[in-house]
């Protein structure tokens, strides 16, 4: 994680660019045909780019299933926000916070 910009312990992406930044901290697998295997959703982002939000997740999740790659994804991981940590599923191909 970022954690250089800031002096007191335990906070973190205290810098100006990242103060209102929401991203996901996921794990995922996606199942296709009753076989199941790990989903790195980071891959089908823009190069240079490395924050998930969100929409975003589920708009990758949503790619997925769509062009048939997997029947289904599930997972779970956390949303990091400046509201704190809370907790992110994806269940049945959605994403519920």
């Amino acid at each position: 994680m970022i954690c250089g910009f800031t002096r007191r312990p335990g906070r973190w992406l205290r810098w100006k660019m990242f103060c209102r930044a929401t991203f996901t901290i996921v794990t995922l697998t996606g199942t296709k045909d009753g076989r199941t295997e790990p989903v790195n959703p980071y891959v089908h982002l823009s190069p240079g780019s490395f924050l998930v939000n969100p929409p975003q997740l589920q708009a990758i999740v949503s790619h997925l299933t769509r062009t048939g790659r997997y029947d289904r994804v599930d997972g779970h991981g956390r949303v990091l926000s400046e509201q704190g940590e809370r907790k992110i599923e994806v269940t049945d191909s959605r994403v519920v916070l």
